[in-house]
């Protein structure tokens, strides 16, 4: 291998003579003799290059050394920042001013921390008596309410039953526009109120008078009369209309003309006076109870006031009072249909309540009216009364017959 092998010519000095003089890792200046002379005419090839020997001497196998015959030793160069990149100061200097603390940093200020929030005192405990439970309403305007409306039953009931019948027929009339209006407001059905009012007080005083046979025709032509009347108007929305039309015919009018039929009896107003104790017992058993021990709810999706303690205290106070009302107020009755009775009153009571509490929670309201006070209105109190009216008139004629 020639020394053109590794990238460069012979040099002047080791190899040849030099006309400059000495130079850097040579020896003195003097006479220098040929290679060839030294090893006779055979010896062609020209002396080798040896690299220099570092100034520390002796040879190193390490890293910044030469193993004998390799490449020539370089030392390795210090190492090259990118291009563009600022020169770094030796760990520990502090930056001049306006520098960054290191590069792409933004100078930003530091934002202030928030200053905590000034502890609040915990509220002392109180010292008073204990908060008893709400009972949810005005209960002095609702017993007062509550006992005109029965002064005025009352005296209605044993003195002319056709002022009675009148006094149903009024609240018939009353809770039907009850219910249309909250229909209207909160739906947009508008269900005629003009013959549903005049078919529902006719359908109370026909069953009074024709009885069965003569409430169920007046429902009929009142279903019909809210057909007809219903045309006057727009089509749009007609079925919806004349559908709730005859729910609120069926579920007012003619449910409440089973008190009639109660009352067309030769002991009618006993047994109207029964059907009303034993409803509101009932109800005022479940408010009773459920208030002082309502633990487990009824039917929290429907009605979350309403317990299932409030059920058993409601059935309890109706059969007990069934039992005495049976005893000593209807005709040929006995206390074990009055238990009977109390039961089914209980059950029919209840479940009254959650139907109307099922509309208003469609309606998203939560009375049907304010003409009562401490009761809301008259839908209110007739929720319990009206699927009751049927149930009690049925199992009356089933016990002591139709009088």
């Amino acid at each position: 291998m020639n020394d053109s092998s590794w990238g460069a010519p012979p040099q002047a000095g080791y190899g040849g003579r030099s006309d400059r003089g000495p130079f850097q890792g040579a020896g003195p200046a003097g006479p220098v003799h040929d290679a060839r002379d030294a090893h006779g005419p055979s010896q062609t090839r020209p002396m080798p290059i040896v690299p220099d020997v570092p100034a520390h001497g002796g040879e190193q196998d390490g890293r910044g050394s030469a193993a004998p015959g390799g490449p020539p030793f370089h030392h390795p160069a210090p190492p090259q920042t990118p291009y563009g990149t600022p020169p770094q100061a030796p760990y520990g200097t502090p930056p001049p001013p306006g520098a960054q603390p290191y590069p792409g940093a933004q100078s930003q200020k530091p934002e202030p921390m928030p200053e905590p929030a000034a502890a609040q005192p915990a509220p002392a405990p109180s010292s008073g008596p204990p908060q008893k439970k709400s009972a949810g309403r005005d209960l002095g305007a609702a017993i007062g309410v509550g006992v005109g409306l029965g002064a005025v039953v009352v005296a209605s009931l044993f003195f002319v039953k056709a002022v009675f019948v009148g006094v149903v027929a009024v609240a018939v009339v009353v809770g039907l526009w009850e219910l249309t209006s909250r229909l209207q407001e909160r739906k947009g059905i508008r269900a005629p109120l003009v013959p549903l009012a005049l078919g529902g007080a006719a359908m109370v005083v026909a069953g009074y008078l024709r009885g069965p046979q003569g409430a169920w025709v007046a429902m009929a032509l009142t279903a019909l009369a809210v057909l007809v009347w219903r045309m006057t108007q727009p089509p749009e929305d007609y079925l919806k209309d004349v559908t709730a039309g005859v729910f609120a015919a069926f579920y007012v009018p003619f449910l409440a003309t089973f008190v009639a039929l109660m009352l067309a009896a030769d002991d009618g107003p006993w047994r109207v006076l029964t059907f009303l104790i034993l409803t509101v017992v009932s109800d005022t058993g479940a408010y009773a109870v459920g208030w002082r021990f309502g633990r487990h709810k009824l039917a929290p999706r429907i009605s979350p006031g309403k317990t299932r303690e409030g059920l058993m205290g409601a059935i309890a106070f109706a059969m007990v009072a069934g039992a005495l009302c049976m005893h000593f107020l209807v005709d040929d009755g006995k206390w074990w249909q009055g238990l009977l009775l109390g039961l089914a009153v209980a059950a029919t009571a209840t479940l009254g309540d959650l139907g109307e509490s099922m509309i208003k929670r469609d309606l998203g309201i939560k009375d049907m009216g304010t003409l009562l006070p401490g009761h809301g209105g008259i839908m209110d109190r007739l929720d319990s009364l009206l699927p009751t009216a049927p149930v009690v008139w049925l199992l009356l004629v089933a016990f002591v017959g139709s009088g």
